[in-house]
């Protein structure tokens, strides 16, 4: 189902990211991770090629907004999954982010974020949905 594509797993609890990670490679994705603090995550998608993202928004004890706000700068899909109230900041700045609250079994995180990946598009955004939708006006 995810052909091979690199999901970041951010979580800092080693149950929860060893089952996602699991349910990941068993749906035939790439786990990039698990990263288990903010800076782990950043430097992860920093250095490598990531096309969606499983995100605990506390993260070692951290608000996970700067992954968040990075990920949503780069168009890459993400979910939140967490048992914590969503910090406002990661609210204002990308609004349409699902949020999933645990406990959850991974299947139906994977489900939710795949779905994601489709809505966001292969190149993410908005404006790619838009710009897809143009060049099929154009070629009909």
């Amino acid at each position: 189902m995810f052909s091979e594509a690199p999901v970041l797993i951010a979580e800092d609890n080693l149950y929860v990211s060893l089952d996602l990670s699991n349910a990941v490679e068993e749906m035939d994705g790439h786990v990039i991770g698990p990263a288990s603090s903010i800076a782990e995550a950043l430097t992860l998608l920093a250095t490598h090629e990531v096309a969606a993202a499983i995100v605990d928004c506390c993260l070692a004890g951290r608000d996970a907004t700067p992954l968040a706000r990075q990920l949503a700068e780069r168009r890459v899909p993400f979910v939140i999954h967490t048992a914590m109230p969503v910090p406002a900041m990661m609210k204002e700045f990308h609004p349409p982010v699902p949020v999933l609250l645990k406990p959850l079994q991974p299947c139906a995180v994977l489900a939710c974020l795949l779905e994601e990946m489709r809505r966001v598009g292969p190149t993410g955004g908005r404006e790619a949905t838009a710009h897809k939708l143009e060049q099929t006006d154009k070629v009909v």
